[in-house]
């Protein structure tokens, strides 16, 4: 199961990156005079669908966790919702997984996501979702929007398979969908093309916009979109459908227009993961090798002030990942040892300096693996470690009254109790499973 959630680690990555000058991250003295000592915070698993793992991947402004939780036999993970001390499943579109894997910041009761369905794909491709899952099922999956207990299938572009990614607040979805045609540039089992698509519930349906990659790729993705409509997300070479070199360059769409956000010195890997309302950009690029290299990235910030900047890692690491931002600028990942992704701890960057979590939160069983959303509230989504029993749990990070300079003896483990969040959600004490850039999964 452990070896699994590494393979999907390496997947959930997925993709972008070139061209405009990397700026390494550098301090001004106003802005050190500005640091502020990072909030403390209470952590809390939140339960699974009856298997032994799960992962927080978002969190909305009314505290509403999302991400994934396996069923029993850990064979399967459906999509899943953490609210008002509530686990829902999602369900799917008939066929066995599900997942809401980036960030969802829709206040509206709306939620975006994949899920597989019933049909066996012609093709025998794995698609991207196959990395997202605790095993391969062979089944095409669809990007969808759930909303009052009904999940619709997002449409393709006439290929088998789509993939719902971000969601922002006026109902507006991306991600990537196949279209008919067989690209030469697609390593096997991979055979259609695939573009960037924005989907807009409107009058009782859903309409679709495909979005162009930056020219001469063949092959785009988009990951996020905020509330003015700015698009993150990725072109290249169709590849694997995930990660590798059909993310050679990072982009950001205005209008339908893609501009180049650069990269931190390599040519794959490189993907923006979230973008807040005031069009700052966070995410991961390799620092070196071609579009054929392994996974190397650090963790970026882009303004149009200042370009791409590397934010390194934490003290003894070598790489790490920026998963979101919200609109106060507070940035969370993880940090790991290596790029093998199985020594990683969750981290909060903010006044230009990147801290560990687990230096922020009460004694306890609990470490926090991967920090993969924060919301206006500073509340924290993510992925903790349950050291008696090596489990990956789903989480929230609430700020709360733990104070890190008291002696842990003087201070109650809270790793496994169920107080009440600022919105009321009771977090329930049951922990699981982990994601990948959201943690490792199983895959």
């Amino acid at each position: 199961m452990k070896s699994a959630n590494l393979t999907l680690l390496c997947a959930t990555i997925l993709l972008a990156a070139l061209t405009f000058p990397v700026t390494s991250f550098t301090q001004t003295p106003a802005q050190t005079r500005r640091q502020r000592r990072p909030t403390s915070y209470l952590v809390f698993n939140l339960g699974t669908f009856g298997g032994t793992s799960s992962s927080g991947n978002t969190i909305n402004d009314l505290g509403w966790v999302m991400g994934n939780a396996n069923l029993a036999g850990n064979q399967t993970s459906n999509a899943a919702l953490w609210i008002y001390g509530r686990k829902v499943d999602l369900g799917t579109l008939g066929g066995p997984n599900s997942s809401v894997a980036w960030p969802v910041h829709n206040t509206s009761g709306m939620i975006s996501g994949i899920a597989e369905t019933s049909i066996i794909d012609p093709l025998g491709e794995i698609w991207s979702c196959g990395y997202f899952f605790p095993t391969f099922t062979g089944h095409t999956c669809q990007g969808f929007l759930w909303q009052d207990g009904i999940m619709a299938a997002l449409p393709t572009l006439g290929g088998n398979n789509g993939y719902g990614a971000g969601m922002n607040n006026h109902g507006q979805i991306v991600g990537w969908a196949e279209n008919t045609t067989q690209d030469p540039t697609c390593n096997a089992p991979q055979v259609l093309q695939f573009e960037a698509v924005v989907w807009q519930w409107k009058r009782n349906k859903i309409e679709t916009q495909s979005l162009p990659p930056l020219s001469p790729d063949p092959d785009g993705a988009a990951t996020d979109i905020n509330d003015e409509g700015q698009v993150v997300g990725i072109s290249g070479l169709c590849s694997n459908a995930v990660g590798g070199a059909s993310a050679i360059h990072a982009l950001l769409w205005e209008d339908g227009v893609p501009t180049d956000l650069g990269n931190l010195g390599g040519q794959a890997w490189n993907t923006p993961s979230a973008i807040n309302n005031k069009g700052e950009i966070v995410g991961f690029s390799n620092t070196s090798g071609d579009e054929n290299a392994g996974l190397n990235p650090h963790a970026f910030l882009w303004t149009k002030e200042n370009g791409m900047q590397d934010l390194g890692t934490l003290s003894g690491d070598s790489v790490s990942e920026a998963v979101s931002i919200n609109d106060q600028g507070k940035i969370v990942g993880l940090s790991c040892v290596d790029n093998t992704f199985s020594s990683c701890r969750g981290f909060l960057w903010q006044d230009g300096v990147m801290t560990d979590l687990n230096t922020l939160i009460q004694p306890g069983n609990l470490s926090i693996y991967t920090a993969n959303d924060i919301n206006s509230s500073g509340e924290i989504a993510g992925v903790a470690v349950d050291s008696a029993t090596g489990e990956f749990l789903a989480m929230i990070a609430v700020p709360g009254p733990y104070n890190p300079g008291v002696a842990p003896s003087a201070q109650r483990d809270q790793s496994a109790s169920k107080p009440a969040s600022p919105e009321g959600i009771i977090v329930p004490r049951v922990g699981l499973r982990s994601s990948a850039h959201r943690a490792p999964a199983s895959q």
